[in-house]
């Protein structure tokens, strides 16, 4: 029997990433696109899955990972909607406007809980019940899935904007967010990382006290996923953890705020297996964009 076609949205903050594939996750047509304004980017996107569609068969399903703040209640009849992106241009769109034509269901999730998904399925997460995927990029955020479904309340989590303990002796810099100043997302995101000291991690070489004061607020995050969730595996992946010594700093400091609470043979020494990066590297998103489609098939 032939195999169903899903079309995949990775929609990021500054590319969409967009895919036909079959339901076993073959990748038939993909394209990227600049993230500029619904009124560009959706028929873009829109016209991309037409030729695919023309080339390869009708869609039967969309699996759409995406950025937000959005709604992905299902329930709601805002469901697909940004809310409160800073985004400009983006809040009060609705990824509907460009896929409704195609008359196949549509799953709608966060681009974290997307990549949380992915790595579950195929990535560094497999094996595990419960996943916590964290990005560290232009934003942060974290998705947790438990047995191959994505977590969430009367909304999706919003772990960039927890507040942080900050020592403004050690780290004078008052934050990067719009919205809460320094939060997680407004003292470690790329952007709050240029806005503090001019570059990049990477580009500034790693220096050990830079490193160390971002992953220490790295950390914060890391431990309260321990002790909010325990999930069997934590899983940090974008561009600010690519940056040398990062991912091993924030082992050590996760591990010396854990202080040997947490007792569990998934917690080893080191936390090398326990904390690390995803299997599937730029590709999380978009398996986990189909994977979120073939929900909607079944």
């Amino acid at each position: 029997m032939a195999q169903r076609l899903i079309g995949a949205v990775e929609a990021g903050g500054t590319k969409f990433v967009a895919a036909l594939a079959r339901e076993d996750g073959t990748v038939l047509a993909q394209t990227r696109l600049p993230t500029e304004t619904p009124a560009t980017t959706f028929p873009a996107l829109a016209d991309f899955f037409a030729a695919a569609s023309a080339a390869h068969g009708p869609i039967a399903a969309f699996g759409v990972a995406s950025f937000g703040p959005i709604d992905i209640d299902p329930a709601s009849p805002a469901y697909g909607t940004f809310t409160t992106t800073p985004k400009p241009g983006w809040s009060g769109a609705r990824f509907h406007e460009a896929l409704s034509r195609f008359g196949a269901p549509i799953v709608v999730d966060t681009d974290v809980n997307g990549a949380a998904l992915g790595e579950w399925q195929a990535g560094a997460g497999q094996g595990c019940r419960t996943v916590a995927y964290t990005t560290v990029g232009t934003g942060i955020g974290t998705g947790v899935v438990r047995d191959g479904r994505p977590l969430m309340g009367i909304s999706h989590y919003e772990s960039g904007h927890i507040p942080m303990a900050r020592d403004a002796a050690r780290d004078p810099f008052p934050g990067h967010c719009p919205y809460h100043g320094d939060c997680l997302e407004g003292l470690a995101a790329g952007p709050a990382i240029t806005a503090r000291w001019g570059q990049s991690l990477s580009q500034l070489g790693s220096p050990d006290d830079k490193v160390d004061l971002i992953a220490g607020y790295i950390a914060q995050l890391a431990t309260a996923l321990v002790l909010l969730h325990m999930p069997d595996r934590l899983i940090f992946g974008g561009g600010v953890m690519k940056a040398p010594g990062l991912l091993d700093a924030v082992r050590r400091e996760t591990q010396r705020r854990l202080g040997g609470y947490v007792q569990h043979p998934a917690l080893d020494a080191g936390l090398e297996r326990y904390i690390v990066l995803p299997g599937l590297g730029d590709e999380a998103g978009i398996t986990g964009a189909i994977a979120l489609g073939r929900q909607a098939l079944s």
